[in-house]
């Protein structure tokens, strides 16, 4: 090995070692998933072999863990956003959560809470609109509501419910 090989070997460790130091750094200030931590390596110019490492290793430490991802993004998303099942199930998805993964962080949401909480956006949108045409009405509340991930079974559900009140 020449001189000049040591030194660049010697440099790609220290960058090594100074992206471990920054993801675990961010890993350690607010719970991130693996897809992100990936995105954020490349963005350093870290290489993929050494992205892999580094995942790997803050996955054996518990610095990582996506199935924890999922539980506090849904948990957010639910309680700040007030998102649907199907809007936080495929933003999960696109950050490459596990199905399984997705499927219990999801299951943790409170049926009557989330019937409520899909109650109540649809009758506070229902007060802002004012079209007075009953089936113009329901069209722009589904609308809304299924853009917020509400299932259509449930946007029925209330929107007839509240019909018949």
């Amino acid at each position: 090995m020449t001189r000049r090989d040591l030194s660049e070997s010697k440099n790609r460790a220290l960058d090594y070692k100074a992206a471990l130091h920054r993801a675990a750094a961010l890993c350690s200030s607010q719970e991130q998933c693996a897809e992100h931590i990936r995105e954020k390596l490349r963005g350093w110019s870290v290489s993929d072999a050494d992205a892999d490492r580094i995942i790997e290793y803050l996955l054996k430490e518990n610095f990582l863990d996506d199935q924890r991802y999922a539980m506090h993004f849904v948990k957010d998303k639910f309680r700040f956003n007030r998102w649907g099942k199907i809007k936080i199930s495929h933003m999960l998805r696109q950050k490459r959560i596990s199905s399984e993964s997705i499927k219990k962080a999801i299951d943790q949401i409170d049926e009557e809470a989330y019937f409520q909480v899909c109650a109540d956006l649809i009758r506070s949108k229902s007060d802002t609109l004012k079209d007075k045409n009953q089936f113009a009405r329901k069209a722009k509340l589904f609308r809304f509501a299924s853009g917020r991930g509400f299932e259509s079974d449930l946007i029925y559900r209330i929107l007839n419910k509240d019909e018949n009140e």
